[in-house]
């Protein structure tokens, strides 16, 4: 298997299964965060929960109000917040090197879709 790299409007994810330690790589075109096997692999995962989770509140709340959730693993914490059908991303490394990152909303459709093809989880 060989290095892939997605990128999109204001997103860029990466994986290298050969490499050593870090496979996988967030970021958008500004900044990027290589990141361990078992830490992509939190955030593709915790990037579709919290993309369901917000989908499934659109019929919950009315048009106006937004709404803030958060997902975390032992490697990674994670929040979207805003609408259902629009919200930005943020990220915050548990471990190591303690880095964060944020997608603003125009991005995270385009993310959402690239990690759900990049692997599957």
């Amino acid at each position: 298997m060989e290095r892939i790299v997605k990128s999109g409007l204001g997103w860029r994810l990466g994986w290298n299964p050969q490499g050593m330690p870090y496979q996988g790589l967030v970021g958008t075109e500004d900044w990027a965060i290589e990141l361990t096997g078992v830490e992509f692999d939190d955030f593709c995962r915790l990037l579709m929960q919290l993309a369901q989770t917000m989908s499934e509140m659109a019929s919950e709340l009315v048009d106006e109000e937004k709404i803030t959730c958060e997902a975390e693993s032992d490697s990674i914490w994670m929040e979207v917040e805003g609408y259902p059908s629009t919200y930005t991303l943020r990220l915050i490394l548990n471990q190591g090197r303690r880095c964060e990152g944020s997608w603003l909303a125009n991005a995270v459709p385009g993310l959402v879709q690239g990690a759900q093809s990049l692997k599957v989880f």
